[in-house]
């Protein structure tokens, strides 16, 4: 895959907007409900793959503000990656918003449970709702989005410009 300045600019856009997301929404974005308006961006994914580099990363960057940095730093980004990773081989929106929910929800609910000796199931659900919320929120914005003209430009979409619902 040949990478574009092009595509580094976009995932550096995207890298620095999650970045600022999680840090505006920082009280609610960590520990049990994490109301993480950010996880939005990881359905780009959907219309161009090389978005997981700076979702990624920006994951990373943004959990050097967790209370649990050291561990959040690399098991969020796992479950960013492994959602990202799910999502750019789906054809149909609705299937592809499961994955954020599924992995953040084990991941990050794990990592409460080992290291802020939360509750594992409660854990879990807790970031399956909020995920959740997000991601029906994404859906509904990407529905919208998606009937502009120049969504296909906007997006830098390489793939599912006419995606199914």
């Amino acid at each position: 895959m040949k990478i574009t300045t092009k595509d580094i600019t976009y995932n550096a856009i995207i890298c620095a907007l999650y970045i600022a997301l999680t840090l505006l929404a920082s009280p609610i974005a960590f520990l049990g409900i994490q109301f993480r308006i950010a996880e939005v961006l990881v359905l780009l994914c959907f219309f161009n793959p090389s978005y997981t580099i700076g979702l990624v990363l920006g994951t990373a960057i943004a959990n050097f503000n967790s209370p649990m940095a050291p561990t959040d730093i690399g098991l969020g980004a796992l479950a960013t990656l492994l959602a990202c990773l799910g999502i750019i081989f789906m054809k149909h929106l609705l299937f592809a918003v499961m994955f954020p929910i599924v992995t953040n929800s084990l991941i990050v609910g794990f990592e409460l449970y080992w290291l802020a000796k939360e509750p594992l199931l409660i854990s879990i659900v807790q970031i399956a709702l909020s995920e959740l919320i997000i991601m029906i929120i994404g859906y509904i914005l990407f529905y919208f989005l998606h009937k502009r003209k120049d969504f296909k430009t906007i997006v830098n979409a390489k793939r599912n410009e006419n995606f199914k619902f």
